[in-house]
C-alpha cells in the first residue's frame, strides 16, 4: 500500500521485509556460540525493521530493501554488544593472537603457519585452535562489526553525519580495502564466499576442498589479521 504522496507505507515495509530479518539472524548465528538464541536476534531484528519503516524515505536514494538490512543488522550487533558473553580473558587472548601473527609473519616474510603461531604465543596447537575460535566469537567481528556490510559503509541516509565523519569513514573504507588486500589469497577468497556470495562454511570447504572446521579456522584467522591491521579504528 501506498501513502497519498505515492511512497510505501510503513506497515507495508515491515510486512515486505520481515523475512529479511530471519534470514540475516540466521546468517549471523551461524559464526556465534550456540549460547546465543536467534530468537534473540529475531526479535532485536525486527526492532531494527520497524525503525526502518519509521525512518526510510525513499526520495533519498536508497531502496527499502539496502536500508532495512542496515537497520536490522545494527539492531542486532547493538544487542549481541550489550550482552557480551567472553570474559575479558577471552580479548586479552585476542589481541595477543593477532600480535603473535603480526610478529610471525614480519619474521618470516610470508603467511603464519598455525603451529607457529601456536609456537610463538608459548601454547599447544590445540590450544592454539581454542584461542582461535574464542577469539572469532568473542566480538562479531564481521564487515558488520568494522562499520561496513554488503552494500557500503555507514547509513544511506547520511543525514546525522557530520562532514567529519564522513572523512573519517572514507579513511577508514581506505583502510579497511587495504587490510583485507593485503591478506592471504586464500582468506580473501573465503571472505569474499562468506560474505558477499553468503554461503556457508561447509559449502565453502565443498569448494576448496577442506574441511569445515578448516574453513572456521581460515575465517577467524581472516579475522584476526583485520582485526590487528585496524585496531586504531576498532579499539584493539
Amino acid at each position: 500500500m501506498y501513502n497519498a504522496d505515492g511512497t510505501v507505507t510503513h506497515d507495508t515495509l515491515v510486512s515486505r521485509h520481515a523475512g529479511l530479518v530471519k534470514r540475516l539472524a540466521y546468517h549471523l548465528a551461524a559464526r556465534l556460540p550456540a549460547s546465543v538464541a536467534v530468537d534473540d536476534l529475531i526479535q532485536a531484528g525486527m526492532i531494527g525493521l520497524l525503525d526502518a519503516a519509521h525512518q526510510y524515505d525513499e526520495r533519498q536514494g536508497a531502496s527499502s530493501e539496502t536500508y532495512a538490512s542496515i537497520r536490522i543488522r545494527g539492531a542486532m550487533l547493538d544487542e549481541l554488544r550489550r550482552n557480551d558473553w567472553a570474559p575479558k580473558s577471552v580479548h586479552r587472548k585476542s589481541r595477543e593472537l593477532a600480535e603473535a601473527v603480526q610478529r610471525v609473519e614480519a619474521a618470516t616474510g610470508r603467511e603464519a603457519a598455525d603451529e607457529e603461531v601456536a609456537a610463538e604465543m608459548g601454547v599447544e596447537l590445540d590450544d592454539y585452535y581454542r584461542i582461535l575460535r574464542d577469539a572469532n566469537t568473542s566480538r562479531v567481528l564481521s564487515f558488520d562489526d568494522l562499520g561496513l556490510d554488503d552494500y557500503g559503509l555507514g547509513d544511506p541516509g547520511g543525514a546525522e553525519a557530520t562532514p567529519h565523519q564522513h572523512v573519517e569513514d572514507d579513511a577508514f573504507r581506505s583502510n579497511l580495502a587495504g587490510a583485507i588486500q593485503e591478506l592471504p589469497e586464500r582468506e580473501r577468497l573465503i571472505l569474499a564466499l562468506y560474505y558477499d556470495e553468503e554461503l556457508n562454511l561447509k559449502v565453502i570447504g565443498a569448494v576448496l576442498r577442506v574441511s569445515e572446521s578448516r574453513v572456521s579456522q581460515l575465517l577467524s584467522r581472516a579475522h584476526v589479521r583485520l582485526r590487528g591491521q585496524l585496531q586504531d579504528w576498532t579499539g584493539g
